[in-house]
């Protein structure tokens, strides 16, 4: 199994040991991890210049360290994004990088494998907004084409994970144990729901009425979605 994990903060929290809980339970024993840290690993700001959208996603001034994790992305069956919660949100280099991903979105230029991966969006907090991150982060993995996406949030009611309750911690062990075995089940098998399949038809009859954007249009007729092929 091919993983890719993303994580939305550089220090090793709460949020990162939840993750690797979730990936060290997968009893594959062939897993193959590709790893990456917000800020370091991801792209600086994202410039609204519509490059990528317009012309490329290579035309854009980040693109060697967006597409090197897009690449990855790609060859993966599993993609595990985490985020601590700030200020109720999700951080802000994770957000930095979602934001550079405007192009792979349902509306614009969506990869076909992306219809056949699984997604977890996990967050933890000292205090609220978990939930609030997961929705979010599963948001971002829906607009992209992702099927079937997990989500797991948990107020540790600590600022580190040392400080962590025992009793929490065996919560989350229970959850992580849970979702891992609920992955397994699904690598591989997961299609499309109707929301998904409602909202790629809804972009299909505005990919069709398209006069502003060639790139994006031809690339839907490449792929023969206008008519009656589907990424799935």
């Amino acid at each position: 199994m091919k993983i890719t994990i993303i994580h939305g903060q550089s220090h090793r929290g709460s949020s990162y040991h939840i993750t690797r809980q979730i990936v060290d339970k997968i009893s594959d024993e062939e897993k193959e991890i590709n790893e990456f840290f917000m800020p370091d690993d991801g792209p600086n700001f994202c410039m609204g210049c519509y490059q990528c959208i317009m012309k490329s996603e290579y035309a854009c001034l980040q693109s060697e360290k967006v597409q090197n994790i897009v690449a990855v992305m790609e060859t993966s069956d599993l993609i595990l994004i985490s985020s601590p919660t700030y200020c109720l949100e999700m951080t802000g280099q994770l957000k930095t990088f979602f934001d550079h991903l405007a192009y792979m979105w349902l509306s614009h230029r969506p990869k076909s494998v992306m219809f056949q991966k699984v997604g977890i969006a996990i967050s933890s907090a000292a205090g609220g907004g978990s939930r609030k991150v997961t929705k979010s982060i599963a948001k971002q993995l829906f607009w992209m084409g992702v099927p079937k996406v997990y989500r797991f949030h948990k107020n540790v009611k600590s600022s580190t994970w040392q400080m962590v309750s025992n009793k929490i911690k065996e919560s989350i062990d229970k959850g992580t144990t849970k979702l891992s075995r609920k992955v397994e089940a699904n690598i591989g098998k997961v299609r499309p729901g109707l929301g998904l399949r409602f909202l790629f038809n809804i972009m299909k009859l505005m990919q069709k009425s398209n006069n502003w954007n060639e790139v994006d249009k031809n690339y839907w007729k490449e792929n023969g979605w206008l008519g009656k092929k589907r990424p799935w």
